[in-house]
């Protein structure tokens, strides 16, 4: 693997004082949304238990953005995330420290976004893994990219407000019970266009277990070759 037991402990020691993160932008296609839709948590401290309502959008996450944004059904969003409120600088990392794991999406239908509390049903749209290939995770590919993640919203769902929930989970040192670090934001959007697709999905929390194969696992162990992305399947529009 990556590295060895003792290099690990090293890094994971560092890893606690630098690495942490937000999703903090979003792109609309070409349009910099900056964080005008974003409703952002206090600080980039991750969340750790699956069974708090934090899970859902973070600290303090009920507390409405400052708008909502307008996105056609079929185009393509992209979240933005970084180490330090309002820092976009290319150069560092979006999430350093060996902070390695999955990124995901999810949509929740709402009637309105910016008081939605997002005990709604979420359905993911999006998820990334690790790549047995190339030794890859998805939030290498943030690191290399400057925190950005595409993400398309489905063609054929209903109009109206949704809340987009952006997520990575750092698994440095989800070997241990409580061990894996969430990272999450909601974003407040309407979409517009679309059909009539209404589809089914999961509640948060709920949607995790603390004991699932993607959420307590060792990374670094010599018999890592495969990861399961937690969560339910990705809707296909």
């Amino acid at each position: 693997m990556r590295t060895t037991a003792a290099a690990f402990a090293i890094s994971t020691l560092a890893a606690t004082a630098v690495g942490h993160a937000t999703f903090q932008e979003l792109w609309v296609g070409s349009t910099d949304e900056e964080s005008t839709c974003a409703r952002l948590p206090a600080n980039n401290n991750p969340v750790t238990s699956v069974t708090s309502n934090d899970i859902r959008c973070n600290v303090g996450g009920t507390k409405a953005a400052a708008a909502k944004c307008s996105v056609a059904a079929g185009d393509t969003v992209t979240v933005e995330m970084h180490q330090q409120p309002g820092d976009r600088d290319c150069s560092r990392e979006a999430l350093g420290g060996n902070h390695f794991g999955p990124v995901m999406a999810y949509l929740s239908k709402v009637d309105d976004a910016a008081s939605a509390d997002g005990s709604s049903s979420w359905f993911k749209i999006f998820e990334d893994g690790y790549d047995p290939a190339t030794k890859t995770w998805a939030n290498d590919k943030l690191n290399k990219g400057c925190g950005k993640q595409d993400v398309k919203i489905p063609s054929d769902i209903a109009p109206g407000d949704y809340l987009l929930r952006a997520e990575t989970i750092a698994l440095h040192t989800a070997s241990q019970a409580n061990g894996a670090q969430f990272y999450m934001s909601c974003y407040q959007i309407t979409v517009t266009g679309g059909g009539s697709a209404n589809p089914t999905g999961v509640k948060f929390p709920g949607a995790y277990s603390a004991n699932d194969p993607g959420i307590k696992v060792d990374i670094w162990g010599n018999s890592f070759q495969e990861y399961t992305i937690p969560g339910p399947p990705v809707y296909k529009s």
